[in-house]
């Protein structure tokens, strides 16, 4: 087995983790693209990177784990009583109530309880690139499902319902409130609307890469484009979303959709949570303790209606402490689906990042398991 360079710095005690991130890097021959980034205690502890091109400054798409940066813009909103978490959609927005959505909560669509996970007929790259696109057309679109009964991943949809009722609580777009709020006052590498002046830092996502035989057995297996999880991954479109073609085109960097557009780093997303919950580069944590209760709590747990057993969501997040036997029950955060993984463990003081340039073949990343786990290892050993 060839052993690719790894780059950047780990603290005292964090060792074990600059060997397990080798390890995963040598298993991938060293072509993925990838970084790694963790806070312990309040300070950056690891600051790793490896792959071609990929520097600790490189910026990738990392798909749903901007749900996490619009997530903690929603929950600053909660807890300073501009968005109500328990009332009616509606009740900000009214064209939302059509088709029987009036009683859907904002609680509700951030525990992905709501129906709402697409339109019929499908929508298009260029409207899920726009958050107010895509709001006018779920408006009219009857649920999935009796909300409230089930739930079900709303990947590329949830956060452009919560992103109309922010512009409708403040008069400002959610990546306004993310930008003024979040990411100039703690710098976080962490962007929803990449500026041009950004774009050179920018690589591509890449594909899978797989056999003729591989790609055929799996896309044999895909359920059909008008069933719950085709319509939850965009497949009902014509044509089906291209996950891949979508991260890289200019406009949904630019726009930055609340629930798949952002662009960063691993040093980014690990920030984020270490700003809401601890605070960093001097400024205080955004996030009282209350808030972070209220929104790491468990609330959609078993099966996933779209996509069965990856699901457990708390507020807005996702529940990390389900996910990673090894952290604590309020771990929340968020993953995205080219590989990048994120979250926070308050009760380990521990912040993670990590982003990977290439998909993982049928969506698998084993190497979140083993780097929470030497990360959250390093940090609690004494």
């Amino acid at each position: 087995m060839s052993h690719p360079e790894v780059y950047g710095y780990v603290a005292e005690g964090f060792a074990q983790v600059r060997e397990e991130y080798a390890a995963v890097v040598a298993e991938q021959g060293g072509q993925v693209g990838s970084q790694l980034a963790a806070y312990a205690g309040g300070r950056l502890a690891v600051d790793l990177w490896a792959g071609p091109q990929v520097s600790g400054d490189t910026l990738t798409g990392v798909y749903s784990s901007t749900k996490g940066a619009a997530a903690v813009v929603v929950a600053l909103l909660a807890q300073e009583g501009i968005v109500e978490v328990d009332r009616p959609v509606a009740g900000y927005w009214p064209e939302f109530a059509a088709a029987g959505k009036d009683a859907i909560t904002v609680r509700d669509v951030l525990t992905h309880r709501s129906g709402v996970i697409g339109v019929d007929g499908g929508l298009t790259a260029a409207e899920l690139a726009d958050d107010a696109m895509t709001a006018r057309r779920l408006a009219g679109q009857r649920p999935y499902w009796k909300p409230g009964s089930a739930y079900g991943y709303g990947g590329f949809v949830t956060f452009a319902v919560i992103a109309e009722v922010v512009r409708r609580a403040t008069g400002q777009s959610l990546q306004q409130m993310y930008e003024e709020r979040v990411r100039v006052p703690y710098t976080l590498d962490l962007y929803l609307g990449l500026p041009e002046a950004q774009e050179e830092r920018f690589l591509p996502i890449q594909r899978w890469s797989a056999t003729p035989e591989q790609e055929a057995a799996f896309w044999a297996n895909v359920p059909g484009p008008h069933s719950i999880t085709g319509i939850g991954y965009g497949l009902n479109s014509t044509p089906p979303l291209d996950q891949v073609a979508f991260a890289n085109t200019r406009a949904v960097r630019g726009n930055g959709p609340a629930s798949s557009g952002g662009v960063g780093s691993a040093r980014g997303l690990a920030g984020l949570y270490t700003a809401a919950v601890w605070g960093c580069n001097g400024r205080p944590p955004l996030l009282t303790p209350d808030t972070i209760g209220k929104f790491a709590m468990l609330h959609s747990t078993g099966g996933d209606l779209v996509r069965g057993k990856q699901g457990n969501y708390a507020l807005g997040f996702q529940a990390k402490g389900l996910r990673y036997p090894s952290l604590s029950a309020n771990a929340f955060g968020h993953d995205g689906s080219a590989g990048s993984e994120s979250f926070a463990d308050p009760h380990s003081g521990i912040a993670f990042g990590y982003t990977r340039r290439q998909f993982g073949f049928g969506w698998s990343y084993p190497e979140h398991d083993r780097l929470a786990a030497a990360v959250h290892h390093a940090a609690t050993s004494d």
